[in-house]
């Protein structure tokens, strides 16, 4: 098992996933001026040449840097040892439905784990050229300025955010969760990019977001942006949130307590997930 990481080997870690992000991203933006080969993983779960691209460079230069880390990726699975302390968990196109339809909203994630608790978080949006970076401990940065969470004080005045699945739709109860924080907000926005959405609740443009179903990729690099730029994330029942937990709330922690009570009313009401 390798030793922790050092403060120097944290700062080595987010160069390194900051560049593959980028060129990642400078990748995806090329791509998303072409006609896209489409490809289907369920019903409506699409992946694209883009996506299978953009992870094989990032899982190529993760694993030149770290040859002892084990790296996850949405697209192609499992690489290098199931073992290791520390792991990469790559989402290489955050928001393929979007990126397949022509509608600007996605990015590259990239978070580093350690026994289940993110280390470092890179999130890159190549149409607006920003990076979200994040390092336990040490503050929430875009474009290498340091950024908040909002101080929206009430559930009636924020703007939130949630997403719906693209693997057993029918069956998702979000729907009623969306029409009761809508009619409890200013609004709830569904952009369809899980990571962009919690870097939205990490620098204030989103109070809040909560989807159910998020796995590691899409999750590891947010969660951390979020909880170091001040905010909370938790379930309805406001237990801390562990990747690959079913249920996620993040927020500005002033309305979390509102919207977990509001997620809680809807699961007693309709006996849905809480």
């Amino acid at each position: 098992m390798s030793a922790p990481l050092a403060i120097s080997d944290l700062d080595g870690a987010l160069r390194v996933a900051s560049e593959a992000a980028r060129e990642a991203g400078a990748l995806l933006l090329e791509q998303f001026r072409r006609p896209q080969r489409v490809a289907y993983k369920g019903e409506v779960d699409l992946v694209t040449e883009a996506d299978v691209r953009s992870e094989r460079l990032i899982v190529s230069r993760l694993a030149a840097a770290f040859p002892d880390h084990a790296i996850v990726g949405e697209e192609l699975g499992q690489h290098e040892s199931a073992q290791a302390r520390y792991c990469w968990y790559v989402d290489p196109l955050d928001g393929t439905t979007n990126f397949a339809h022509g509608f600007p909203v996605f990015a590259v994630s990239i978070g580093l784990v350690e026994d289940n608790e993110p280390l470092v978080g890179v999130v890159f949006n190549p149409i607006l050229d920003e990076l979200f970076t994040a390092v336990r401990g040490r503050g929430a940065w875009l474009n290498a300025a340091p950024i908040r969470v909002s101080e929206t004080p009430r559930l009636a005045e924020a703007l939130l955010g949630t997403g719906f699945p693209t693997r057993k739709r029918t069956a998702s109860p979000n729907i009623r969760y969306y029409w009761e924080f809508t009619l409890r907000s200013h609004g709830v926005r569904r952009a369809g990019a899980a990571a962009l959405d919690l870097c939205s609740v990490a620098c204030g443009r989103f109070d809040g977001f909560w989807e159910f179903g998020l796995r590691p990729w899409d999750t590891a690099a947010g969660v951390l942006l979020v909880r170091e730029a001040g905010g909370r994330v938790t379930d309805f029942e406001e237990r801390p949130y562990h990747l690959g937990d079913p249920v996620l709330v993040a927020s500005n922690g002033k309305i979390h307590e509102e919207m977990c009570r509001v997620g809680r009313m809807v699961a007693e009401k309709a006996r849905l997930p809480r």
